[in-house]
């Protein structure tokens, strides 16, 4: 199923609700930051963002995803720019943001070394990446998530940020996570939050 059809129905799949782990970082957001969401779907997480005096981008590969996020942002009485983008071949612009978000974005390793080394370039110095995202384990839980283990994650995965990102919060374990009808139940999760070093080159 494309993600297209997965979004084209009036039910947010995901919910309207922004992600547990990311609600619970506001104290790393200040007014009027630059901020980016990646592969982000229906706009929950990019709308909760905007509400909270935040500019952000939204990027997602669904057209229809994108338009959701959009009028749920209106019907909240916020902006937020939302950009139709392939993170496979992404154009990352350099040190343009301090927050860069994930929630439960999943790729083919390629794509996320690719994202990882995107967010790496995007971020400004002493910028800000958070993610929260299904850990290997999560094939035994079933509660969501993609169904191919190449998708998921390990904790090796982020060892490509830390020559240039200092880790504020690493957590691998089990959590529960009630977010619409797709996320449901236990959920093995890996969240990480790392801050850009001020002398860190881009890769």
């Amino acid at each position: 199923m494309s993600w297209d059809q997965r979004f084209d129905t009036e039910e947010y799949v995901y919910g309207e609700q922004p992600n547990e782990f990311l609600r619970h970082q506001g104290h790393l957001l200040n007014d009027g930051m630059k901020v980016l969401a990646i592969a982000e779907g229906e706009g929950r997480n990019a709308v909760w963002l905007a509400e909270q005096g935040l500019h952000v981008d939204m990027w997602d590969y669904s057209r229809v995803g994108l338009e959701k996020a959009e009028r749920l942002a209106a019907r909240r009485g916020i902006t937020l720019t939302t950009h139709l983008v392939d993170l496979a071949v992404a154009d990352w612009p350099a040190q343009s943001y301090d927050v860069i978000v994930c929630i439960f974005g999943h790729f083919p390793k390629d794509v996320q070394t690719a994202v990882l080394k995107g967010v790496t370039r995007a971020l400004k110095p002493r910028g800000i990446f958070m993610t929260e995202v299904y850990s290997e384990a999560q094939l035994e839980l079933g509660t969501g998530g993609p169904k191919n283990q190449a998708l998921l994650y390990t904790p090796d995965d982020f060892e490509l940020l830390a020559d240039s990102l200092e880790t504020l919060h690493f957590f691998d374990e089990v959590v529960e996570r009630q977010e619409g009808r797709l996320h449901q139940g236990p959920s093995a999760v890996i969240q990480y939050i790392g801050q850009k070093r001020a002398e860190s080159r881009d890769m």
